[in-house]
């Protein structure tokens, strides 16, 4: 019996052996795979946007109609910046505030304009995967120092009008100076955070952007790995930039529109809403189109609806900041008569 056993377990040791080294293989051979897969994925040196590709014929007009917006907004931001200046009537809270959401149109717009400028004569329309990051993180900056800018200003209005004995100390200027760094630093943190867990990713291919602009949403289709934990980040920024500043802002027009109907002359009502119309208007702007670019259900996409929403939110809107301001404000206004007729004579 020991005889005719001992082929038997050499022949079992021989097939364990086999499976052994199959299945070791087959390690091996995934391994090779996924080790090629990585790099691959690492290596990716530039991204390649897909906006406006479905209109090759209209490019020239884009073009120009980007153009004129880009110098509009310059311009009128400049403007607002020059007037806010070399008038001391205008070395206000109010305009102190004013001068910074001008600032950041300025840098806003400039992050993303002069790319699309240059793609529009480009064949092949690409962003470096640094450029990409850097695009990021300046957008991301200066939306989020936006929302809550936007809110301290609605705070100073309130302060304006619900307490006006108590607006020079309650809106002094280290108070100011205090709540405008507060917003740019606000926006910096949320920026990194984000810009940090994005560098993070292992993006594959293919390596195109349905957009003209990088954008937080559009990197994360593109990522291999886990995304959850930029996503809850996301959500998080969302409730802390997005929805708070804007219940924040709410709530203190309510109770300045209280306040204005409380007082008795028409005419001191009318002046009161004046002081607060320009911002109020600046902001219903401003949250409606980052809620339609942003919060829109995502089964009625398109690329040509999503570009249309980016475009009124990240183009149009910094340029109607300084038209709004400038027509619904006298002093405003006076300033820049004077400031260009000065100009027009030199």
């Amino acid at each position: 019996m020991c005889h005719l056993a001992a082929p038997e377990l050499l022949q079992q040791k021989v097939d364990y052996l086999k499976a052994d080294f199959n299945q070791q293989n087959t390690y091996l051979v995934c391994a090779i795979k996924e080790f090629k897969e990585r790099e691959n994925q690492t290596t990716v040196m530039e991204f390649i946007f897909l906006g406006f590709s479905n209109h090759p014929d209209l490019q020239g007009l884009f073009f120009l109609l980007f153009l004129i917006i880009y110098m509009i907004t310059i311009l009128g931001n400049i403007l607002i910046l020059a007037s806010i200046r070399i008038n001391p009537v205008l070395h206000t809270p109010m305009y102190y505030f004013l001068s910074n959401l001008s600032f950041l149109d300025i840098c806003y717009t400039s992050t993303t304009v002069p790319i699309i400028l240059v793609n529009f004569f480009q064949e092949k329309k690409t962003i470096s995967y640094e450029g990409c990051l850097a695009q990021i993180f300046f957008l991301v900056t200066f939306a989020g120092c936006e929302c809550v800018l936007l809110a301290v200003m609605a705070y100073d209005r309130f302060v304006a009008i619900c307490h006006p004995l108590r607006y020079p100390v309650l809106m002094s200027k280290r108070v100011c100076a205090y709540l405008a760094t507060g917003s740019w630093l606000c926006g910096l943190g949320n920026s990194l955070t984000h810009t940090g867990l994005i560098a993070t990713l292992t993006l594959c291919g293919p390596n195109q952007i349905s957009h003209f602009l990088c954008d937080i949403p559009l990197l994360l289709k593109l990522s291999c790995s886990d995304t959850s934990v930029n996503e809850v980040a996301l959500y998080v920024a969302s409730a802390t930039f997005g929805l708070s500043p804007c219940l924040f802002t709410a709530v203190s027009y309510i109770l300045i529109i209280s306040a204005i109907l409380k007082i008795q002359s028409a005419q001191g009502r009318q002046k009161a809403f004046s002081t607060c119309a320009s911002h109020l208007t600046v902001v219903v702007i401003y949250y409606g189109t980052i809620n339609f670019n942003y919060d829109r259900p995502s089964s009625g996409y398109s690329l040509d609806v999503d570009m249309l929403a980016s475009v009124l939110f990240c183009i149009v809107t910094p340029m109607l900041n300084p038209i709004i301001y400038s027509l619904r404000n006298k002093e405003v206004k006076n300033t820049l008569r004077k400031l260009l007729s000065s100009g027009s004579s030199i």
